[in-house]
């Protein structure tokens, strides 16, 4: 049994915090929002309905299955380990805030993270905390969840394979003994980098919403991996992730790469993506992903899109690799959102790394910033 803190109030967050409390671990769930943990603790229980049926586990205060707080230091204080499954658009302000309380010997998971793990390794120089802390990330969150209501949630899908990253990479041992008691199936790849580049978000959602925003802006509600999920539409999101493998193979990351083509395979077919096999149809079967997506708010656009393509074009750029599909995903954002979504980016540039040379990154991803 480990000590474990969820941060966040997300999907993912309460399904992290259901599937650990079931595990038998001793799990705190932080939220800054006091409204919400209050209404979450009245309710006393946390719905969870997934293959196994219908079950719950105990929420409160003291006490519970999950305890709840609002204070952001004692919640990670207490940790061994701290899962941290919100979007990539909340780092900058999360990793500023949590950096004095992190300490030596905490791994810390991002699922996934866009290269969040050098954003929260970068505070926490910035803060003056030298702690030795790892900070790992992997390339999709580990559930296909959704919240209903205040205290349910509906998990569709479990990840069954979540290549992982370590920043720095030195730390990488200690970090997988830890991640690998929450998460079996955890997958160690090279370095936080290399599982920066195994994220999914990016790759799927950019084509998928760009390719229909017409019914998306017309229809109350559209399912973008239903019946937005076309032939045309695949082509491209093919090509796009022909162009992230590519940048890997660059960079001397090693296969498997976890091509998204395995995400849409039928049971017996291909090989197993990071949510097994069938999860597509599991995804689309639910329900769950007829949504209102609005163009210019959701993280589709504003992580996958305006944080992912341009992270993934700043490597290419780095790295001499051209990324044309991505490069023109990125453009048609941003002429829907009239918004320059390269240069509001998660970029080599902004993160200061453009102008490294491959021996200063490698020295940077395995000892630390």
């Amino acid at each position: 049994m480990m000590k474990i803190t969820v941060l966040g109030g997300g999907h993912g967050c309460y399904a992290a915090a259901a599937e650990m409390a079931e595990k038998g671990h001793e799990v705190l769930l932080w939220r800054r929002d006091s409204d919400a943990l209050q209404q979450l603790a009245a309710t006393g229980q946390l719905k969870i309905k997934d293959y196994q049926g219908d079950r719950t586990v105990t929420v409160g205060f003291e006490k519970s299955q999950i305890n709840l707080s609002d204070n952001l230091q004692s919640a990670i204080e207490h940790a061994e380990l701290i899962i941290i499954p919100l979007p990539a658009t909340t780092h900058d302000d999360l990793a500023h805030q949590a950096a004095p309380f992190f300490k030596a010997g905490q791994v810390v998971y991002l699922p996934p993270a866009t290269f969040g793990s050098f954003i929260f390794a970068k505070a926490m120089q910035q803060a003056g905390n030298t702690a030795q802390v790892a900070f790992a990330e992997t390339g999709t969150l580990p559930y296909l969840v959704r919240k209903h209501g205040v205290n349910q949630i509906v998990i569709s899908g479990y990840a069954t394979r979540l290549p992982t990253g370590v920043f720095p990479s030195i730390l990488s041992q200690q970090a997988f003994q830890v991640l690998k008691q929450a998460y079996p199936s955890v997958e160690p790849v090279e370095d936080s980098l290399s599982g920066a580049l195994m994220n999914a978000g990016p790759i799927i959602h950019p084509p998928l919403i760009l390719m229909n925003a017409g019914p998306l802006e017309h229809f109350d509600a559209w399912d973008i991996h239903n019946e937005g999920t076309q032939p045309s539409i695949r082509r491209v999101t093919n090509q796009l992730d022909a162009e992230r493998m590519q940048v890997r193979e660059a960079l001397g990351y090693a296969a498997p790469h976890f091509p998204l083509a395995d995400h849409y395979n039928h049971e017996g077919e291909g090989d197993e993506w990071m949510y097994g096999r069938g999860a597509h149809g599991k995804l689309t079967d639910s329900g769950d992903w007829r949504e209102d997506i609005d163009l210019d708010s959701h993280r589709y656009m504003l992580e996958d899109t305006r944080l992912g393509l341009s992270f993934l074009v700043s490597v290419g750029r780095w790295a001499g690799v051209a990324t044309p599909v991505a490069e023109g995903l990125l453009n048609i954002a941003s002429a829907v959102t009239g918004k320059d979504l390269y240069q509001q980016g998660r970029t080599f540039e902004r993160l200061g790394l453009a102008d490294k040379n491959p021996a200063e990154l490698q020295a940077i991803l395995q000892q630390g910033v």
